[in-house]
Formats: structure tokens, sequence, C-alpha cells
């Protein structure tokens, strides 16, 4: 499927991943309309960063993806929808699981209703390597056990099989793009790397971690987001789950220590208690097979771990942007 002149609709634009992919899309000449949460400040989120050329190409759609006619209205019209709003940081699961549910699994089969009504052709429903929990072997494959070892997991499960169930039950084309640990520009404070970048570039030399023994496989966001455009150009893809990882792993204590020596080497990692995940709850280590992916579409990672880990620090290092995160202030 070629991409050219499609419109497409981008929910949870106003995101990380969400606000690259729109950029991606542009440059792959969609017509794109972004679905981003309203709010009574009128922010597009990180949409709001963007060059104004960029954001004068964009259609905002402002609305709540738990809202049905709202999902349904922003649907509209719309060819391809590649949904990635969710709720997605684990700590604040354990805190509000309700919402959770409202947003993950409601907000997906919103998608998925509006998507089956209106003949679209193709949804990218976002899914995420920790529905797979702690890994039972490696490389993980597509077909590996799924374990919700946390709320936020359990959700996303939940709306993977709701996307199945809606491609079996209805034939909606619908394609499930697994992401491991994206990285890079832009990424909240509530994942690893930014949380480490920031505490060294505001000058702390006690940098608060969790658990340091976990192994995780970090796709930078531009790898990703051409994995989501290859997912939605790929014919053989519908009805499929898609790996987008690199199939390799580093721990976060050795992630801790490579940026360590490149932006403060009298630094030192300190546990802090509040940040470690109950023990059942805790995934061990992930670390994602790309053979499908590799197969069904022409993807291939561009950046290494150093350059995207470059890349990204150079972007925190803007005290405007830098601002922004609250490194005194632990975000669950």
């Amino acid at each position: 499927m070629k991409l050219k002149d499609k419109k497409v609709l981008v929910t949870g634009a106003d995101g990380f991943i969400g606000s690259h992919l729109v950029e991606g899309l542009l440059e792959e000449g969609c017509q794109v309309k972004a679905f981003v949460f309203y709010n009574s400040f009128n922010s597009w989120g990180w949409l709001d960063h963007l060059p104004k050329e960029k954001k004068d190409a964009i259609e905002i759609f402002m609305g709540d993806i738990r809202d049905p006619n709202g999902a349904r209205e922003a649907m509209k019209g719309r060819a391809i929808i590649f949904h990635l709003a969710a709720l997605i940081g684990i700590p604040f699961s354990y805190h509000s699981p309700d919402s959770y549910v409202d947003t993950n699994i409601k907000g997906t089969l919103n998608i998925l209703q509006a998507a089956r009504d209106l003949s679209c052709e193709r949804v990218i429903v976002t899914s995420t390597s920790e529905v797979y929990g702690t890994a039972l072997f490696v490389p993980i494959k597509e077909d590996h056990p799924r374990q919700g070892q946390s709320p936020y997991a359990a959700t996303k499960i939940a709306a993977d099989y709701m996307a199945e169930s809606f491609h079996k039950s209805f034939n909606v084309p619908v394609v499930v793009a697994r992401p491991f640990n994206t990285y890079g520009p832009r990424q909240s404070a509530r994942a690893v790397i930014p949380t480490i970048i920031t505490q060294l570039l505001t000058g702390k030399t006690e940098i608060k971690l969790g658990a340091v023994h976990t192994t995780r496989d970090f796709v930078f966001v531009e790898d990703t987001v051409q994995g989501f455009i290859e997912i939605a150009k790929a014919k053989d893809a519908i009805g499929e789950e898609i790996n987008i990882a690199t199939k390799t792993e580093i721990s976060m204590g050795e992630l801790a220590q490579k940026l360590i020596q490149i932006i403060n080497p009298r630094a030192r990692v300190v546990m802090d208690d509040q940040r470690m995940r109950p023990t059942n709850s805790e995934v061990e280590r992930l670390m994602g097979d790309n053979a499908k992916i590799k197969q069904l579409t022409r993807w291939q990672p561009k950046y290494s771990f150093d350059q995207g880990l470059t890349e990204t620090i150079e972007w925190f290092k803007d005290e405007k942007r830098l601002e922004l995160y609250k490194t005194e202030v632990y975000n669950i």
C-alpha cells in the first residue's frame, strides 16, 4: 500500500511517539489528522513544538479517546488509523487502574467499533512489549505467552485481544504493532533514559533509580516510527501482531553507567525504593525478535544505540526543554 495522499488519523498524536509519527507521515505525503487530548489550555502537546509549516499541514482534532462519539467523528473519511492514544505509566497504573481500563481497553474498543462501521482500510493498534512480561525465552517472538504483571500490561493485553477479535469476528483490517522500549527526544520523564539524562544534565551526582539488573530492548524513536509506516504499507500485515525490536538488550545498570560516562563521570547510581516495582510485577528481561517485521516489510533499524543516545542527549541539553522535566520530583 502506498501512503502518499492517504487520509490518515493518528490518535495520541500529542505524545512522544505520536508526534514523531505525525512528522514521519507528513514526510510520506499523507493528509494527517491529529487526535489530541482535549484540555482547557488548548495544548496540542508536543505538536505545539513543531515548526509552523508542519503545524499548518496538520488537521487537529481535540477529543477524548474514551468518548465513542468523538472517536467516530475523528475517524470519518480517514482511510488509515494509527491508534497510539493510551495511558502508559506503569507506576500510575498501580495507583489508578480504573483509568487504564477506560482509556486502554474502552478507548481501543471505540476505535475498533468505528473502524468496523466506517470501513477503514487499515487500523494499526499500538501494543507494548510489556504484554510479554518477564521473558520465558529470548528473543521474544510474537507467540510468546502474555503475562499481565501490571495493571497497565493487563489492559494492553486486553486491547490486543479486542483488536484480534474484531479482525476475526468482523473482518476489520487490524494490525497490532508492538514496539519494544522506544526512546528519544520528547520522551516522558516516566521512562528510564530521560530520567537518567535529566538528572545528570541538571548537575545531580546521585542518580536515583529503581531496579538496575533488569534488561530492555531499546529502539530509537525514528526507527519505531519507520516500523509503523512500513507496517501500514505491508500488504500481508493485516491480522498480524508484529514486534518492532532491535534483538539486543542492555541492563539498567549498564545503561546508567554509559550515560554517566558521557555526561558526568563523577555521578553514581543510588537505589530509590519508591522507584521499585512490586517484586512479582517487575519485568526482569525483554529482548524482542524482529524476524517477522523484516519478513513482512522493508524495515531495518537505522540507528545504533549509541547514535540514538547521542541525539537524545543533545535534544535534552536545551535549557528550556530541560525545565519541563521536574527532576526534583519522582513522576509516576
